[in-house]
């Protein structure tokens, strides 16, 4: 008897100690919220805290991260998206309960549809393509997530059929829509690493879609757009005397920058021991003392290389290029078809999108440039908003980074022009575009 009541209380400290521990603090500092964790030592556990605070929208403004031993202690300082603390019991009851019951099953979250994932060689009009298809094949988009990076395309895509408003179990439709959405992917020129397959939705959707980005191998291929001025800079040296590999990395701070870095370092097969973040008016800078999970530092030249890319292409893959553009209007089939469509022909290349459907109506949100990557025509983000819907299709945002060139261009009778003038022209034209439709 006794010794069943000795199993049982090492029972509860088992738990106890294996169970992560929240505090969520208000008071100690006046900016920001600080979320503590500490909890004994897995695999994955900073990826997973960090998804939570992600998948709430909330702005990490610093965080302070150790490790060492079998011992895992966290202070991430928050925000929401408007740069206040929290204050919502719901949200904050929420976090708590995420992390201490060992984080949320992300398992489900193409119920009731089915997820294709694709691969690909990005064009102009890729994405019309697909969902052309799509609604050929009667496929009701539910929702979509696309990326693109230096040439490559990658997206999930939830699907229902359109008749009977259940998920395709068919094999036969599902080895059609495969096979067509594989020849566009693979246009002229892409025959080998165009891909297509049904996922099992086990995995966080956005860490998903940087598996499938480093799978396709992006962070090797030659960037479309060169030597930007707000590139990451990302450095990774050996601390010897510790066994650490430290990896900096600064770059402009945006939504869910410490996610994409984390998440790319733990699919790595990195183990995070060490890290601070710090953010300063729109910079970040990110410190990393990492091993792999053999528990050794790096060990080459090329591997070192190989993580530089790695990273810079995690920061990259969500960056914001183009203007943003918000669809909100009433579900119907076809809509995505016929409103990518509308773009392909008027030039305009997606660079991202979001697609979601709640109660029959359609939220997009498409950031957009021109056919090779620059800003696009104001006239022309007017003309495409006069053929889907003034009120329905609205500029939400300023291109975020552009890579103003200061070449010159010779104009007609010998005249020269500054084409970083004519592009800061554009910008100007853009914002009254905003202000008057926004």
């Amino acid at each position: 008897m006794e010794w069943h009541a000795c199993l049982d209380e090492y029972e509860k400290l088992v738990i106890r100690m294996t169970t992560p521990r929240v505090v969520i603090d208000n008071a100690v500092c006046p900016t920001a919220t600080l979320v503590k964790v500490d909890s004994a030592r897995r695999d994955g556990i900073l990826l997973d805290a960090v998804q939570v605070l992600t998948d709430l929208n909330l702005s990490i403004k610093k965080a302070y991260i150790s490790s060492d031993g079998q011992w895992f202690m966290d202070v991430f300082h928050v925000t929401d998206l408007n740069g206040n603390k929290l204050t919502d019991e719901s949200v904050i009851s929420y976090i708590e309960q995420s992390i201490e019951t060992s984080f949320p099953d992300r398992s489900h979250e193409f119920d009731g549809s089915t997820a294709l994932e694709l691969t690909g060689t990005d064009r102009v009009g890729l994405l019309s393509e697909v969902f052309a298809v799509l609604a050929d094949l009667q496929c009701d988009v539910v929702d979509a997530k696309v990326w693109t990076h230096n040439g490559r395309i990658a997206s999930l895509i939830s699907v229902k059929d359109c008749n009977s408003g259940s998920p395709i179990n068919d094999s036969q439709q599902i080895d059609r829509i495969e096979s067509r959405l594989r020849n566009i992917l693979r246009g002229d020129n892409d025959i080998h690493s165009a891909k297509t397959s049904v996922s099992l939705a086990i995995t966080h959707t956005e860490r998903r879609l940087h598996q499938m980005m480093f799978a396709d191998r992006d962070y090797g291929r030659k960037p479309v757009l060169q030597c930007r001025e707000d590139s990451p800079v990302v450095t990774v040296q050996n601390w010897a005397e510790r066994g650490y590999s430290v990896m900096n990395v600064q770059c402009k701070d945006r939504a869910k920058l410490l996610f994409d870095v984390v998440c790319t370092l733990t699919d790595m097969q990195y183990v995070v021991f060490h890290a601070t973040i710090n953010t300063a008016e729109d910079k970040a800078y990110m410190e990393f003392y990492v091993r792999h999970t053999d528990g050794t530092p790096i060990s080459s030249e090329a591997e070192r290389q190989r993580v530089v890319q790695c990273l810079r292409a995690a920061v990259e893959r969500r960056a914001s290029h183009g203007v943003r553009l918000e669809l909100c209007t009433s579900d119907r089939q076809g809509l995505l078809a016929n409103v990518t469509r509308t773009f392909r022909e008027n030039g305009l290349n997606v660079t991202r999108a979001e697609i979601s459907t709640t109660n029959d109506i359609a939220r997009n949100v498409f950031y957009v440039t021109d056919a090779i990557g620059n800003v696009a025509d104001p006239k022309i983000i007017e003309t495409v908003r006069e053929k889907i819907g003034l009120g329905e299709l609205k500029v939400k945002e300023l291109p975020l980074i552009y890579h103003e060139r200061e070449e010159k261009a010779v104009g007609v009778g010998g005249a020269v022009y500054s084409l970083g003038s004519l592009v800061r022209k554009n910008l100007y034209n853009l914002g009254l575009l905003i202000k008057s439709y926004s």
